[in-house]
């Protein structure tokens, strides 16, 4: 019983040992069925790779070439225009070095011209000031005449007023009150003069006539001795004479009732003005006038000796000379900086020179690089035309 079961645990063993070794021939077939599909599909997948990896390394040297070749056309193309570009510099430059020696001699011409100008000028301009002045007091002597003439004409009624009433008092009083309308009747034509009376007592004449211009210089003096008598006396002129030296007035002018029998008039004789009283605004007037004409030419004569003086005076002075030393000055330093930019302008030249030269020798490099690659010279890399040379 026991051989028996031995038997057939023996048979069971064998008959598993069998099944097994069927089973693993069976796996190790399966196995080597699916190791030669898996090698076969990663070979497949090597070529595939390998295929796609060739075409992404052709796209991406020939992507590297063109841009490359693009760098260098526009690198090209940049030094080009560069080099366009310093030679329109140049051009310029040159072109304005012409101006400036231009502009340098004819600045030296104008300066000449300017003092010479300047000189007329200065002389004109005195002339011309001089005439304004003369003209302007001339004018403002018409305005003050013009200003007056009513109040003139106001006085005249005074005056003949008070002439009636004069003529009614003794011989004393009335000569006293026509010294008195005479001292007013100046007093108010001639606001701006200084009028003075002599007092009783003391030899002189009536009054003294100051004569002010507007700017309040005293231009001349004139005199006046007044009588009202029935007959006329040459001891009165001699008289008059006398104290206008004295005094040492200008004119002499004597106020009477009753002319010398030679004249209808107001006149001059032996060098003093003879007038009635009616007559003495008038005189005064016109006589008062020469006055200032005759203060005027003889200051006018004065100014011009001085401002012809001062004119030399300033030509020959520092302060012209400081004033054209600086002139000068300014010259110099404008002529300075022209050489200074012209020596900047011939140093940044070369370093553009030598910086021009270095690009071309890169850009040669460059194309024996890409001729060696590609064995062939289609593309033009010259920056320069044919028989061009790199400076003139």
């Amino acid at each position: 019983m026991q051989r028996e079961l031995n038997s057939k645990a023996k048979e069971w063993l064998a008959r598993k040992e069998e099944e097994y070794k069927q089973r693993d021939l069976s796996f190790q077939q399966q196995l080597q069925a699916k190791d030669i599909e898996l090698n076969k599909k990663l070979t497949e997948e090597k070529l595939r790779l390998q295929t796609e990896l060739q075409e992404s390394i052709r796209k991406s040297v020939t992507a590297d070439y063109e841009n490359r070749l693009q760098l260098l056309q526009q690198s090209a193309r940049d030094n080009e225009e560069k080099l366009r570009e310093a030679r329109k510099k140049e051009l310029e430059f040159l072109q304005k070095e012409q101006e400036l020696k231009n502009k340098e001699a004819e600045l030296e011409l104008q300066l000449q011209k300017k003092l010479l100008e300047e000189r007329e000028r200065l002389s004109t301009e005195i002339r011309k000031i001089e005439e304004q002045k003369i003209t302007q007091r001339e004018t403002e002597f018409k305005m003050r005449i013009a200003e007056y003439e009513k109040k003139m004409k106001d006085q005249e009624r005074l005056i003949d007023e008070m002439k009636r009433k004069s003529e009614q008092g003794s011989m004393q009083l009335q000569g006293e009150v026509q010294e008195l309308l005479l001292e007013n009747i100046l007093h108010n034509t001639f606001p701006f003069d200084k009028i003075v009376p002599v007092g009783k007592g003391i030899r002189g004449a009536d009054c003294i006539q100051t004569i002010c211009n507007p700017y309040g210089q005293e231009c001349g003096k004139i005199i006046y001795e007044s009588k009202r008598t029935t007959a006329f006396s040459m001891d009165w002129v001699d008289k008059l004479k006398h104290d206008m030296r004295t005094q040492c007035a200008d004119i002499a002018v004597l106020v009477t009732q009753t002319l010398p029998k030679d004249m209808e008039r107001f006149g001059e004789k032996d060098g003093v003005y003879i007038c009635t009283f009616a007559e003495v605004r008038s005189l005064a007037n016109i006589l008062r006038l020469n006055i200032l004409k005759a203060f005027q030419i003889t200051k006018s004569q004065e100014n011009k000796g001085d401002k012809m003086n001062m004119l030399y005076n300033y030509l020959t002075g520092s302060e012209f000379g400081e004033q054209w030393k600086a002139i000068r000055e300014g010259f110099m330093s404008m002529r300075l900086s022209i050489q200074r930019e012209r020596d900047a302008m011939e140093k940044l030249w070369k370093t553009r020179e030598k910086q021009l030269e270095k690009v071309l020798l890169n850009a040669a490099h460059i194309k024996g690089s890409i001729e060696g690659i590609s064995g062939a010279d289609e593309v033009n890399f010259n920056l320069l035309e044919d028989n061009e040379a790199l400076f003139d």
